[in-house]
């Protein structure tokens, strides 16, 4: 069974940091990409950043230059570096692991529980 488990979120005020952190646990083969997306309170769940397995980075305009997103593909991790917050990050943030292949050879897409982050102005 896998499982994706998320840490790191909380309450913050506008300018400074957080960090967001997931792994991914059970019979893991490999993963093809890692992402974290958000949700805000009355909008669709929106892509924030996405990693891939060669480490090539895709983020959305609003946190360029602000959030950073690393894996470590040893141990299944992936972190968002959260800096300069502003109230509009506030969300649930979700971890996602793309073409996630299992020891079975079955691959699929796995999200986490969500973790959530409120930035207060």
């Amino acid at each position: 069974q896998v499982q994706l488990v998320e840490s790191g979120g909380g309450l913050v005020q506008a300018g400074g940091s957080l960090r967001l952190s997931c792994t991914a646990s059970g019979s893991i083969a490999s993963i093809s990409a890692m992402a974290w997306y958000r949700q805000a309170p009355g909008k669709q769940r929106e892509l924030v950043a996405a990693i891939t397995s060669g480490c090539s980075t895709n983020y959305v305009d609003s946190v360029k230059g602000r959030f950073t997103i690393s894996r470590d593909s040893a141990r299944n991790t992936v972190d968002l570096q959260m800096n300069s917050l502003k109230p509009e990050d506030t969300g649930l943030y979700y971890c996602k692991a793309e073409g996630l292949l299992t020891g079975w050879g079955l691959r699929s897409d796995y999200w986490g529980q969500g973790n959530q982050v409120t930035v207060s102005s």
